[in-house]
């Protein structure tokens, strides 16, 4: 719930004074009031009643549901609001609470006195004692509150002897040992009490005769006295425990306070009144030893100790008022003239009564008695109007109110009062029935929705009426603020008085999201209507009607009400008349506080606090440490949002420079900028720089050096364009005068200063222009110290599979430098350091000191280094800076850190490209990073290289070597990375193998030579020699292989000083290069001229093999001809000398063949026949960047076209596979080298001689009975073997044995054909009288499996003599489809893939295929 005093229920609460007593900290007490405010409503049920019979009048135990508000302020209200006591009973305090804390009574005794009572055992019992002695010194000072209490928070008991707790002290225990009624039992007792004192001061007010209305009493003796009791005059206590006799009020509000109580907020000095005085506790009745019931005053005059009632009445002598104090003889007469009923005296006695009617039901409002506040109410209220007290009427009518919204809040019935009701309507027809009737609301909250808006009008016409008698000005003006609040929910509401509208009069708070500008012509009341009633409360511009204080509380409660309401200009314009008012009064007060001091008042901002001893500025208006950053500030902040100030971001900035805000990061500083974009296209630009000066006022007149640089650095962001500016695009001159930039810059710089030279920390304010950096860029290093970068993966060893060239030529060479390239990410070295320009704008017209300024980094530890300079006016500046980075890794530069002289040092990030805000407030891309990757530490260094010692010339496929020394001119030992290479015939494959026309069998060749045929690789040796000692020498050796084209070579060199083993090397490395040329000469050796392959048709006898110069390397086998076929090669000697070129086949055969110069020479030797699971199978990509899962030719061919050349290739490869051909010179120099074989190609004849078929088919005869006839077989299947010996009409078998060399089975349909050997075709068929068999010649097979063999047996007899041969073929009867994947598919497994769908688009569907013997099954017949 609010406690804020301007709540519609404000004359209901009962206001409670809390005070620090004892040694406590500011923190303490505020988190100490924080826990009694939590309870700050109780509830009547939870109160206890007094048992004594005449403390009950206001007992709770009458109207359980009713409940307590407290205001629990820590500050004595000001006399002017004092004087307004008893018509505003909820000004005075009631309640007295001093607040102690627990721990700090085991420290040290609070006073060194000793107590009349003997000598405390304990710290803790005295520091008690002490305690209730100051609660005797309050009671004193605070006579007229009612209660008074001491309240010891967390309080823990000692444990070895039990400490007597005095009466009227309470303790109370930590939070963690709380319960979670505790507090609310506090509350209680105190509020026991409470109700149990009000019965005394309530037969005080029903003594009086009459009440006099704030500001116009007939008695002059009457309020004469402050609200705290003077010392000497102790009888003037109103708490009816320890009252004197007689009762004593003060009405005046002329009465001057004591300045020490004028703040009650701050820890207990010895100054204060409630301090350390002497006074001693001294035993006290819990009951006066004279009620005040057994001599009640009988009059106003016995009550108040004054002059008479009434010009009429004369005084009677108070038993308290010394006896030679005599009453002037004018007053002991008395006048007979309007005597009897309804003369003047019965008029006044009436008038007081009413008056007393309405005290005692305001009291019983307080009380939370709200039915017998009610009745009571209703009755002054009726005397009030009959006898045209037009206030007082008008109080009793805001009394009722109060009290009929408790009422509906908490739920009970209530009967609207005809005295409320518009004309005095009779109640049978008094309430009509509503327009819009809110579902299930009671009938009596509804009687009061359509009374109230008419009701609050006659409230506030009541009291404007003018009359003899006038409301003061802060009463009247805090009247109409509460009642416009209360028609201000209402209006929320829509003018329904349901659960909503309650709650928001009882607890004052609003929607968080005020109204919006639309209007409500159907809600009553109107927005128009409460702004008009509102601004009666505006105060008069005369300074002696009102305070300060007074006027800057109205026009806040103003400002509150207009807010709600949607009316934000208007609020603005009260806000602005709110500072204006205060900055005259700060001013006032700094003059009056400087005269105390005895000091000029234009000494300066500090004068009033270096002599006062603070140093915040708020020594002026006596403000405590925190008042200025919690109230002033946010204050001043929400007066410059509500005119649309550009500011920073509404954030106070950091009290220390080191550390740097979080609101710097890139996010932050961009919706920084989309803000203040949208603030600069609200509001006038002129308002907001007189609202800003005015802020400054107010804060140099407090004084307020946070404010100062604030509102110094918004004036100059908000006068600023706020842009990125381009080359000659836009204008980003500020709105203000070049003298006034100078005095803020001025104003800004000495106040920072200032700060720190009276210890007040580093104070500074927040740069003004977001745009300060536009551009950071790295000098580039020299072509010869610039580092690269290579992968990990590069090192030697890094990788199982390398080559001699020790990286893959592949796509991209990580050691070759690319020519004419500019590097995408810059590097730098650890431990050099680097040059960086950093490009700074100023679009002002005043030089930019800039004190310090960094670079801003991420990642690798930087070390940057500071500079200063200064940037000239409305200018675009470069400045040059440095920075080492300490070690390696990967380093962003993110902004630079700057600090301008007098604000804070910050991070400012990089703004390249120009930027101006749209209309439509559209904000574009922000941000620019320079990513600056470095290399590692220490690892640059230097190495000299001397020029290689080369052989002679070089023939083609010939490999030399030649060495190179390197030395190591670096204090660090030097480690060279893997070596690079680059040669003449690189660009012409690379070029090739770029080209899209390119077949993927000619991009296999390029690629193969490109990678595995370097010109050029460093031979094989221990890796331990890369590394060279600081200041040595060595010495490495490469080879060098002689290629078609090869002109021009280059070795290149990364090196450098890892520092940390190869295997602690994180992803990349940095290495400088030195490069060394090289010239070459080829010339061309032993050429392959044509080729072809035949097939093996018979045996050939192994002499003959020698005779042609076959070497068996292995064991001497004959030569199969179903496993070889021959190879005939036509080589040429191009080489001037004498070659001899030797030839293996498969590590079986070997043949050497000796070439004259320029000769060609046939050479016959058996290879091996090859044999291929799937020669269809896609020619792969040896380039990494080209390997995909299916590859198919790029050119528009034919399915049989693309197979055929598919199968060429892979036999191509198998048949090269098999070979190896080598050459050495036999005369002059010697040389040696490889036999290019690469370039054969195979025609489809020499495919069908050299492959194997898928499927093997062998026939043979065999007798029936061994003796019958003689039988040659071998399962071998050679040709000798297959000559068949049998008898004519003997019964003979005819074997066929199929073997299934795939991996996939085969449907096999088999077909045996006979004929007549050594016959034309037309005759060698007519065989069907000549051969008989059983059966059929034609067979389908079952499924033959992969790998599998199976047989066929036919029974077949000659019929007459001859030579018969034998034929078999096999074809597929079906195409075997695999269907494993589809049932896994319908399974619920992965659904299968289109690849043979995508593999028959590509290659042609499958079709049934056919194999025929190779050899035909010779059967001789004979008789």
């Amino acid at each position: 719930m609010s406690l804020d005093s301007l709540v519609p229920i404000a004359p209901a609460r009962v206001r409670a004074l809390l005070l620090p007593v004892g040694q406590i900290k500011r923190d303490r007490f505020a988190s100490f009031v924080q826990r009694l405010s939590q309870e700050h409503v109780v509830q009547l049920r939870d109160i206890s009643a007094d048992g004594r019979p005449n403390r009950n009048k206001f007992s709770p135990l009458a109207f359980p549901d009713g409940a307590i508000f407290y205001d629990l302020v820590t500050h004595v209200p000001p006399p002017s609001h004092l004087a307004l006591s008893p018509f505003d009973l909820y000004r005075e305090p009631l309640v007295i609470i001093a607040i102690a804390d627990g721990t700090e009574l085991e420290k040290e005794p609070l006073s060194k006195r000793q107590s009349v009572n003997g000598h405390a055992p304990t710290t803790v019992e005295q520091n008690i004692r002490f305690l209730y002695q100051e609660l005797e010194n309050l009671r004193d000072s605070h006579g007229k509150a009612l209660s008074h209490h001491v309240l010891i928070f967390d309080y823990v008991p000692p444990g070895d002897a039990e400490v007597p707790i005095p009466e009227g002290v309470k303790t109370i225990p930590p939070v963690e040992k709380s319960k979670t009624t505790t507090m609310k039992t506090i509350m209680c007792d105190i509020s026991s009490l409470l109700l149990a004192e009000m019965t005394t001061l309530a037969r005080s007010f029903e003594a009086m005769t009459v009440i006099d209305t704030p500001g116009h009493s007939t008695r002059p003796q009457m309020n004469t006295s402050s609200w705290t009791v003077d010392e000497s005059n102790p009888s003037s206590r109103r708490n009816s425990q320890f009252a004197a006799p007689t009762v004593a009020r003060s009405s005046s509000s002329s009465g001057v306070v004591d300045k020490s109580q004028s703040r009650m907020s701050m820890p207990v000095f010895k100054g204060l009144p409630f301090g350390s005085n002497g006074s001693t506790p001294t035993g006290r009745p819990s009951t006066p030893v004279r009620s005040g019931l057994s001599n009640p005053p009988t009059n106003f005059d016995d009550a108040n100790g004054g002059g008479p009632a009434s010009p009429e009445h004369k005084s009677s002598s108070r038993p308290s008022t010394p006896e030679d104090v005599k009453s002037p003889k004018g007053q002991d007469k008395v006048a007979v003239q309007g005597f009897g009923p309804g003369g003047l005296n019965e008029r006044w006695r009436n008038k007081g009564k009413g008056r007393v009617s309405i005290l005692i039901g305001s009291m019983y409002l307080q009380a939370g008695r709200w039915t017998d506040a009610l009745k009571d109410l209703v009755e002054g209220t009726t005397v009030a109007r009959s006898l045209n007290d037009h206030i007082w009427h008008g109080k009793g009518l805001e009394l009722i109110t109060v009290c009929l919204l408790l009422l509906g809040w908490a739920g009970v019935e209530f009967v609207v009062p005809t005295i409320c009701l518009a004309n005095d309507k009779s109640s049978s027809n008094k309430f009509a029935e509503p327009e819009n009737v809110i579902p299930d609301q009671p009938a009596w909250l509804r009687h009061l929705q359509q009374a109230l808006p008419d009701l609050l009008e006659k409230i506030i016409g009541l009291y404007c009426r003018v009359s003899g008698e006038q409301l003061p000005l802060v009463s009247l003006s805090e009247t109409v603020i509460r009642l416009c609040s209360c028609m201000t929910a209402l209006h929320i509401c829509e003018g329904k008085v349901d659960k909503r509208f309650l709650e928001m009069a009882i607890s004052g708070k609003f929607p968080a999201e005020p109204l919006t500008t639309s209007p409500r012509l159907s809600v009553t009341p109107s927005r128009s209507y409460i702004v008009n009633v509102l601004f009666k409360a505006f105060p008069s511009s005369l300074a002696e009607l009102l305070t300060t204080v007074d006027r800057a509380i109205i026009l806040s409660g103003i400002a509150s009400v207009l807010g709600t309401l949607g009316f934000q200009r208007k609020k603005a314009m009260v806000v602005r008349e709110l500072v204006s008012v205060l900055i005259s009064g700060l001013i006032e007060a700094r003059t009056r506080g400087a005269a105390e001091v005895g000091i000029h008042p234009a000494a300066g901002l500090v004068g009033l606090d270096a002599v006062s001893g603070q140093g915040n500025g708020s020594g002026a208006l006596e403000l405590g440490e925190g008042d200025i950053e919690q109230g002033v500030d946010s204050f001043l902040g929400l007066l410059c949002r509500t005119y649309g100030v550009v500011g920073y971001d509404g954030a106070c900035a950091p009290k220390s420079s080191s550390s740097l805000s979080s609101g710097d990061s890139n996010d932050a500083v961009i919706a920084r900028i989309q803000n203040q974009s949208a603030a600069r296209h609200f509001g006038m630009p002129m308002v907001k720089l007189n609202i800003l000066r005015a802020c400054i006022n107010f804060s140099e007149a407090l004084p307020d050096f946070n404010g100062v640089l604030r509102f110094s650095s918004d004036l100059l962001r908000t006068a600023g364009s706020g842009v990125a500016p381009g080359p000659r695009r836009e204008d980003a001159a500020p709105i203000i005068h070049r003298d006034e930039q100078l005095r803020l810059v001025n104003n800004i710089s000495k106040t920072s200063l200032l700060s720190t030279r009276l210890g007040l920390g580093n104070l500074s304010a927040e740069y003004w222009d977001e745009f300060l950096i536009r551009d950071i860029t790295l000098d580039p290093l020299p072509p010869t110290r610039a580092p690269e970068p290579h992968a990990k993966s590069v090192l030697p060893g890094s990788n199982a599979v390398r080559t001699s060239q020790d990286v893959n030529p592949f796509i991209y060479n990580p050691f070759l430098r690319p020519p004419n390239k500019a590097l995408l990410d810059q590097t730098i070295v650890a431990g050099e350091a680097a040059v960086f320009r950093i490009t700074i704008q100023n679009p002002y017209e005043m030089d930019l000191d800039i004190e310090s300024i960094k670079l801003d980094t991420e990642g690798a530890a930087f070390e940057p280094t500071a500079e200063s300079t200064i940037i000239g006016p409305y200018r675009t500046q470069i400045l040059k800076v440095t920075g080492t980075p300490k070690e390696a890794g990967d380093l962003k530069v993110t902004g630079a850190v700057v600090r301008v002289r007098g604000c804070r040092e910050r991070r400012f990030p990089i703004f390249k490209q120009p930027w101006a805000a749209d209309t439509q407030v559209k904000v574009k891309g922000f941000g620019y990073e320079l990513d600056s990757h470095q290399c590692t530490a220490r690892g640059c260094g230097q190495i000299d290289l001397t020029s290689p010692i080369c052989g002679d010339d070089l023939g083609r496929r010939a490999t030399d070597i030649f060495c190179y020394l390197a030395k190591s001119i670096n204090r660090d030992p030097s480690g060279s990375s893997p070596f690079s290479f680059q040669d003449s015939t690189q660009g012409p494959l690379q070029t090739a193998i770029l080209n899209r026309d390119a077949t993927p069998a000619e991009l296999y060749e390029y690629e193969l030579v490109l990678a595995k045929k370097q010109a050029l690789r460093r031979r094989k040796v221990d890796e331990g020699q890369r590394y060279i000692p600081p200041g040595e020498t060595r010495t490495f050796d490469f080879e060098i292989l002689g290629k078609p084209g090869l002109t021009s070579g280059t070795i290149q060199i990364d090196y450098a000083h890892l520092g940390v083993p190869q295997d602690e090397i994180k992803d990349k490395f940095h290495t400088r290069q030195v490069c060394l040329d090289l010239a070459v000469t080829v010339n061309a050796s032993v050429e392959l001229a044509r080729i072809d392959i035949l097939p093996i048709q018979g045996d050939v006898p192994q002499p003959l093999w020698r005779s042609i110069g076959v070497e068996q390397t292995e064991t001497d086998t004959p030569i199969d001809s179903d496993k070889y076929c021959l190879l005939m090669m036509d080589l040429r000697n191009a080489w001037p000398s004498n070659m001899e070129v030797r030839l293996e086949a498969a590590n079986c055969f070997a043949i050497e063949e000796h070439i004259l110069p320029g000769n060609t020479n046939r050479i016959v030797f058996p290879v091996p026949r090859v044999y291929l699971e799937d020669p269809h199978a896609f020619i792969p990509a040896i380039n990494p960047s080209r390997q995909r899962q299916f590859v198919v030719s790029t050119s528009k061919i034919t399915p049989e076209t693309e197979r055929a050349n598919r199968e060429a290739f892979w036999f191509r490869e198998k048949v090269i596979d098999s070979l190896k051909a080598s050459w050495k010179t036999l005369s002059g120099p010697p040389r040696a080298g490889i036999v290019e074989l690469r370039g054969m190609r195979l025609t489809p004849r020499q495919i069908e001689a050299v492959k194997i078929d898928e499927v093997g088919i062998e026939l043979s005869v065999e007798p029936i009975s061994s003796g019958s006839a003689t039988s040659s077989d071998s399962s071998d299947g050679s040709p000798s073997a297959s000559e068949n010996y049998i008898s004519v009409d003997d019964f003979v078998q005819i074997r066929l044995r199929l073997t299934n060399r795939t991996l996939q089975p085969i449907y096999p349909t088999v077909r045996v054909m006979p004929a007549l050997a050594h016959r034309p075709l037309n005759v060698a068929l007519d065989f069907t009288r000549k051969f008989a068999w059983n059966g059929t010649l034609q067979q389908t097979l079952p499924l033959l499996g992969a790998h599998a063999t199976t047989e066929v047996c036919i029974g077949a007899t000659a019929l007459c003599r001859g030579d018969f041969e034998l034929m078999a073929s096999v074809e597929e009867t079906r195409v075997w489809v695999d269907e494993g994947p589809a049932k896994k598919a319908e399974g619920g497994g992965r659904q299968r893939s289109s690849t043979q769908a995508m593999m028959d688009a590509w290659l042609g569907a499958k079709e049934r295929r056919v194999w025929h013997s190779r050899h035909k099954c010779l059967v001789q017949v004979r008789d």
